[in-house]
């Protein structure tokens, strides 16, 4: 197929002329023209306009001669693929290679159609410049091959070259839903995807200080009953295998935990429910509330609720 997307050409019997908008086979193209009609055509039928470029293509700047540039101006990063929208046939996408940096670029375009793979484009890009490499139809990109760009980069100048770029590009609808930008080479509004990758930097001492870190977790106290009971029963259903000793342990450390919670919440009272007994654990929390910096006073709580087996503590 001599046609690519894009092409201006015009009907050999008819006086019509308009883009190529789709490639059908390789003898049939389709034709839009000026009422945004497409027309299926053998590609025998038509000929090409000498002489014309497609809206959304750039002509060629490059040159073999190199201009030099100072180390500190040296651009070593910014190679682009900018994707724009022919503007007479905006079916039509356009692919250009866009050189920002201060290398000249040695690019290769292959595409990949379930393991048929073909040379799209080949060529040099000098620096600060595009080169359109491909066209395709924006309706069809469910089906678009997969595009293996391949980028050497060369310099006459005392720097070396970064590593050669292979990236292999499936795209996909959401890689063209965003806003269109103007790319300043092509002066036109459209999508950019940057194939050398800003160089991640690593802190090689934060990143060992990173692996001596204890890592922090947000603790959330929950705000406690404000009666609360200690008999072992209620915190423990294997109490019955408990020494004395442990069950005093369980049961202060609840104590601790519901006083620090309803201090962190402000609370104005809480209340625990020891039980009388033979008074062991009541005398442990009186002796503990006793020097407690934020225990305004305690006392009995009702006894016609708990008789003796209950403390009010009151905070500040």
């Amino acid at each position: 197929m001599k046609y690519k997307l894009g092409d201006f050409v015009r009907f050999v019997d008819e006086k019509m002329e308009g883009f190529v908008t789709r490639i059908i086979d390789e003898q049939m193209i389709g034709v839009t023209g000026d009422d945004d009609f497409e027309i299926p055509v053998l590609a025998s039928k038509v000929t090409y306009v000498h002489g014309y470029q497609p809206a959304g293509t750039t002509k060629s700047t490059n040159t073999a001669d190199e201009k030099p540039v100072t180390p500190g101006e040296f651009v070593q990063k910014g190679v682009y693929i900018g994707v724009v929208t022919d503007t007479r046939a905006s079916s039509v996408v356009h692919f250009h290679i866009i050189n920002e940096t201060s290398f000249q670029l040695l690019v290769t375009l292959t595409t990949d159609k379930q393991q048929v793979f073909k040379g799209e484009f080949a060529g040099i890009v000098a620096p600060k410049s595009t080169e359109n490499m491909y066209s395709a139809q924006l309706a069809d990109l469910q089906v678009w091959p997969k595009f293996i760009f391949s980028v050497l980069f060369s310099t006459k100048q005392n720097i070396e070259p970064p590593a050669p770029l292979a990236v292999h590009e499936k795209f996909k609808a959401k890689d063209f839903s965003t806003t269109k930008k103007n790319i300043p080479l092509l002066n036109q509004p459209g999508w950019l995807i940057r194939l050398d990758e800003p160089e991640l930097v690593i802190d090689a001492q934060k990143l060992k200080e990173s692996f001596f870190e204890t890592p922090t977790e947000k603790i959330v106290i929950e705000k406690p009953v404000s009666e609360v009971d200690l008999h072992i029963e209620k915190l423990r259903d294997d109490y019955q295998f408990l020494s004395s000793s442990e069950i005093m342990e369980i049961q202060l450390a609840h104590f601790h935990k519901a006083l620090d919670a309803a201090i962190v919440h402000q609370l104005p009272d809480i209340t625990f429910i020891h039980g009388a007994g033979n008074g062991t654990l009541r005398n442990e929390l009186h002796k503990q509330l006793g020097r407690h910096k934020k225990v305004q006073t305690f006392m009995d709580a009702r006894k016609e609720k708990f008789g003796y087996g209950a403390t009010k503590v009151l905070l500040k």
